[in-house]
């Protein structure tokens, strides 16, 4: 039977093999970034492991592994550098109808980083409360804002561009100024602007990354009850189908339109 903590590496080895396997994964599809943060994730799970175990072997075997990823992850960085230097970085990846784990976090929060300052939002549907299959699309617009308040400290601004509510522009507008409020009180100013003509969905920014993103925010399905799971967290939430196009940019102003 295994000791205590030679059952703790046991489970933590089994966990960085199931990441690192998954981290291939991405990098064989190309998915680059999302391959960086598993392959980082991983190799961190491994070097714990080796803190964790006193048997010498066990410690060359995790070092050994965690070296490998590691340098695999050096040049994947590289990789991903040099394309958004020339322009040509792109990922493309496809959301499976009914699939999990595809919450905003998952889909974007790897790009939300100390280095954004500013946020664009491009998104024709953050109009009625209420939308088809009963997603709250102004909700999840506050969801997005609450992600990148956490993960953007230096963030001072972010823009949002969507059609009016003919049916409730008075609502729309009193929602929208709501969180508008509540941005201000974190020393984040936001702008919003109405139109008509507008019919592409993408977040750009400022350091760079554009996503595009099919359905725009608008992507999860009705959860089954208020007191399921995927009711509050949207990684849990089941999915429509959509596609998620993300690139790099090398220059990103302040004053996107």
């Amino acid at each position: 039977m295994l000791g205590e903590g030679s059952q703790y590496t046991h489970i933590m080895e089994s966990a960085a093999a199931t990441i690192l396997k998954r981290a291939v994964e991405m990098d064989k599809s190309e998915q680059y970034t999302m391959a960086l943060v598993l392959y980082q994730e991983g190799v961190q799970i491994l070097l714990d492991s080796m803190k964790e175990t006193k048997d010498p072997a066990r410690q060359k075997h995790f070092a050994t592994r965690a070296s490998e990823y590691l340098d695999r992850a050096e040049k994947l960085k590289a990789l991903i550098d040099k394309k958004k230097t020339t322009g040509t970085y792109r990922e493309l990846t496809k959301i499976e109808n009914g699939s999990t784990g595809h919450g905003y976090d998952s889909v974007l929060g790897r790009f939300l980083d100390a280095s954004v300052t500013y946020i664009h939002i491009e998104d024709p549907y953050i109009r009625t409360f209420h939308q088809v299959l009963n997603t709250i699309m102004c909700q999840n617009l506050v969801r997005l804002c609450e992600l990148a308040v956490r993960k953007c400290h230096a963030l001072s601004k972010m823009s949002l561009v969507t059609t009016e509510d003919t049916e409730d522009k008075k609502g729309q507008i009193g929602r929208l100024e709501e969180l508008k409020k509540s941005l201000t009180a974190h020393l984040i100013s936001f702008e919003i602007k109405f139109s008509d003509t507008l019919h592409d969905r993408q977040i750009s920014l400022s350091n760079g990354w554009v996503i595009k993103i099919g359905r725009g925010l608008d992507y999860f399905k009705a959860p089954d009850g208020k007191f399921v799971l995927g009711a509050c967290d949207l990684e849990l939430r089941p999915c429509l189908e959509t596609t998620v196009d993300i690139f790099h940019k090398n220059q990103l102003k302040n004053d996107v339109t």
